[in-house]
């Protein structure tokens, strides 16, 4: 996971360098893609300001404890929406490929979404990186919630997920850069879903 965040962390650092005060939301739910974004928020380092909004039932406590450790703040959606314009990345770490069939957003992570895409309209998904897929999309039909954070760029972990590259996923993913976690070898055999635009693979 600490490989996975660091990746993660170098990609949003890339994409903060021309704002002069470049302020992160972290949307994390309760598995591992929002530990992802937990951990890679404890990486970005003094300069930047991170608001951590919790959208789960749990929250990573690790990755919570080392956000909050480098000086980001736990907000609430209220505190998120108000705050939403100032955002330079939104980052999406809501849900991963543990989702179920049914792609749909609940609880308070619907709530959550539903309020910043009122709030932020056209601009939230120019901000988005997405952590492994965009939350709402199945990841193995491209099947997609109607609230769904489009993102700017996804950053995927070991191979590209089939919904990325079906039905809706290419229209929601934007830039693709997958993570490479030495998984190759054992998917040689897999008869890919579509074509990948993948635009970086990056080593972790």
């Amino acid at each position: 996971m600490r490989r996975a965040a660091s990746a993660l962390a170098g990609v949003i650092r890339e994409r903060l360098t021309d704002a002069a005060s470049p302020r992160v939301l972290v949307i994390a739910g309760s598995g591992d893609n929002g530990g992802d974004a937990l951990f890679a928020a404890s990486e970005l380092g003094a300069g930047v300001a991170v608001d951590v909004l919790a959208v789960g039932s749990r929250v990573h406590q690790d990755g919570l404890a080392a956000a909050l450790g480098a000086g980001a703040r736990q907000v609430s959606v209220d505190a998120a929406a108000a705050a939403a314009s100032g955002y330079t990345v939104v980052v999406d770490g809501i849900l991963g490929i543990g989702t179920s069939p049914d792609p749909a957003l609940r609880g308070a992570a619907r709530d959550a979404v539903a309020r910043l895409l009122d709030t932020m309209g056209d601009g939230m998904p120019r901000r988005t990186v997405a952590v492994d897929l965009p939350s709402g999309l199945q990841p193995d039909t491209g099947v997609a919630d109607d609230v769904v954070l489009p993102a700017a760029m996804t950053m995927t972990f070991g191979a590209v997920k089939a919904g990325l590259v079906i039905g809706r996923g290419p229209d929601l993913c934007g830039e693709l850069v997958l993570v490479d976690l030495g998984l190759g070898p054992g998917l040689a055999d897999e008869e890919p879903a579509g074509e990948a635009s993948v635009t970086r693979i990056l080593e972790a």
